[in-house]
């Protein structure tokens, strides 16, 4: 029998597209753009203010929430629980294409502009938290990149694609949508499908990731159309932005519209082998040995202070302009990543899912800042500011140029940071219209026209927002932290039902104890009594079955 619930949560859905999800968030990012476009002012003091007191008053809950889901994650990978595997068939996709498309999604053009920029603006002024540091010396560079390193490494990484990963992939295999709102099954069961509590889940992760990706679009237009005047000589104007913009768009349209196994997988590959070509460049013809000592000092230096790091709270100012700004940003994108992560994980160990979330791509991620930002810092202890002067005067996307510039076949080797730096942001646009379709829909796969209008959507956005300067972009993107208000709070759940769900998948797989021969597993797996006996006993455990039922 159909309860009046069912529906009417059926009559807003239509062809597999929940019109009411889709119909506010476009709408949202619609009226911020119109908005921002007549009022820029207006609307960049109220972006302001609210960014101001979300990082005010919820930046140490942040802090706190990402840094328990990393020791949660972490501490699940060692448990012998983690040898479960989600699903029963074999992996999708190989162990290269699968990292490939994780890491490519987040770095976006932090993976390039923020890679060379971040690491001299700590090495100029030292963050607040390490005190006095000489300028110019071998540990004011160790402490920029450790500082570094706590915004782009472990803590991002884990909040992105671990615990929120675990429960959405447990979530649909109980018959939940692959949706954000899924995150809330541990706590609302079945009825998270037809809650409006979900919807306003929905709703709030697909703005808060829109306005994480149309800032990256805008600002690409922005910093390689800087880059081609500084390598071509061409004029730095809004037709140049435009096209760049235009580009972009249609390479993510079509990787996205060719699906995950084919464009998305496939241009996340050109990427990571891009970016190994330039950084072997880079060590080749800057200084490898330098490159290396600055990363072993560097990370040594995050590893020793990764506590205080993490949760330091001292200067607020600081804070709110730097780590509460980053790791706002990263909870933004965190659901719709976990649904993208979740869609190609299938068929892998929970350890493999954490290992290669938390721990791996954070590793290679600060090797790559330690490459392009460590190179940076030398170029800048040779010729003091060479890289800092251009930074200062032009900001971001003058960092990574000057960079090029102070090495050999510096035209070639800018031309590959502009390609490099398009096609991150390219594989982080397809990855999250992707994402962003499947949050708008009830069925299993998104279709290719939803995927598109969404990849051109943000396309459009960015390029209306550029033709006011940066200031529109710089807003929405400031948006993001606000969001991640609400967003913070919809994916603490996870941490306290990830250990109890994969618990229970290990129970149901016979994975029991932290010593098992094969024999005895075997044993365990042929008898169903035993399994069911336990799976039984650790039904009550799992929080989500308890409320659903």
């Amino acid at each position: 029998m159909t309860t009046p619930t069912t529906e009417a949560a059926a009559s807003d859905v239509r062809g597999g597209v929940d019109r009411i999800v889709a119909g506010v968030s476009a709408g949202a990012l619609t009226a911020f753009v119109v908005a921002a476009v007549a009022g820029p002012d207006t609307v960049g003091g109220w972006v302001s203010t609210g960014f101001t007191k979300s990082a005010s008053w919820f930046g140490f809950y942040w802090q706190i929430l990402m840094f328990a889901t990393f020791l949660v994650a972490i501490g699940l990978a060692l448990t012998p629980w983690a040898r479960a595997r989600f699903g029963t068939k074999a992996p999708e996709f190989g162990r290269f294409k699968w990292v490939a498309m994780i890491m490519c999604t987040l770095l976006a053009g932090g993976g390039v502009f923020w890679a060379a920029a971040e690491p001299m603006y700590h090495y100029l002024n030292a963050p607040p938290f390490f005190g006095d540091v000489e300028v110019g010396s071998n540990e004011a560079a160790h402490v920029a990149l450790a500082q570094s390193f706590v915004h782009w490494g472990f803590l991002a990484w884990a909040i992105l694609g671990s615990l929120a990963a675990i429960v959405i992939m447990h979530a649909v295999d109980k018959g939940m949508p692959l949706r954000p709102r899924s995150l809330l099954y541990p706590v609302l069961g079945k009825r998270v499908v037809t809650s409006p509590v979900g919807a306003a889940a929905d709703i709030v992760c697909i703005i808060a990731v829109v306005a994480g990706t149309v800032g990256p679009i805008g600002f690409l237009g922005l910093q390689v159309s800087y880059g081609l005047s500084s390598v071509f000589g061409l004029p730095d104007v809004y037709g140049v932005q435009l096209a760049v913009i235009a580009v972009l768009t249609a390479v993510a349209a079509v990787s996205v519209v060719s699906g995950v196994n084919r464009g998305i997988q496939f241009l996340s590959r050109v990427n990571v082998w891009l970016a190994l070509a330039l950084m072997a460049a880079v060590l080749v013809l800057g200084s490898a040995w330098y490159v290396l000592r600055a990363f072993v000092g560097g990370f040594g230096v995050y590893v020793t202070d990764f506590v205080g790091t993490s949760l330091y709270r001292g200067d607020p100012a600081w804070l709110s302009g730097w780590t509460v700004f980053f790791f706002g940003w990263f909870l933004g994108y965190a659901p719709l990543m976990a649904i993208f992560i979740a869609r190609i994980s299938r068929g892998r160990t929970v350890r493999d899912l954490i290992v290669s979330t938390a721990v791996l791509p954070p590793v290679a991620t600060c090797l790559w800042f330690s490459v392009l930002g460590g190179t940076g810092i030398m170029l800048e202890q040779e010729r003091p500011g060479a890289v800092s002067g251009p930074l200062n005067e032009s900001g971001l996307p003058a960092a990574v140029m000057s960079i090029a510039e102070g090495l050999p076949l510096s035209t070639l080797v800018g031309l590959g940071f502009l390609v490099l730096t398009i096609l991150f942001v390219a594989t982080t646009t397809d990855s999250m219209s992707y994402a962003i379709a499947q949050s708008c829909t009830s069925e299993d796969h998104a279709g290719t026209k939803l995927r598109a209008v969404w990849a051109l959507l943000m396309g459009a956005a960015a390029a209306v927002l550029i033709s006011i300067g940066d200031g529109g972009i710089s807003a929405l993107q400031s948006f993001i932290v606000i969001t991640a208000v609400p967003v913070g709070l919809i994916l603490l759940p996870s941490v306290f039902a990830a250990p109890v769900i994969v618990r229970r998948m290990a129970a149901e797989q016979g994975i029991t104890g932290w010593r098992q021969s094969g024999a005895t597993a075997e044993t365990t797996t042929s008898s169903s009594a035993p399994t069911t006996a336990v799976a039984a006993s650790t039904a009550a455990t799992d929080p989500a079955e308890g409320v659903s039922a």
